[in-house]
């Protein structure tokens, strides 16, 4: 579906059912395309336990103190 700025004033109820079918909305703005809406697709979406960053520290045992005290370095010290 394409839909101008003002259809997204004044039409969301169309657009909202556009999405609803899985239907790409593509937003135009003087006849030229200025962003996509993409609709959310519940089953695709991945569990934020399982990406790669979460959990990649998970065999240190080092606390959130002593991590950000050497990832500062000697930042502080110098003073």
């Amino acid at each position: 579906m394409k839909a101008s700025i003002v259809d997204l004033r004044y039409k969301m109820r169309d657009i909202l059912k556009a999405l609803d079918r899985n239907e790409r909305v593509t937003i135009l703005y003087h006849g030229k395309i200025k962003g996509v809406i993409n609709p959310f697709n519940a089953a695709g979406s991945s569990r934020i336990r399982e990406h790669p960053f979460f959990g990649m520290h998970k065999n240190e045992h080092m606390s959130v103190e002593k991590e950000m005290e050497k990832m500062r370095g000697g930042r502080t010290d110098d003073i």
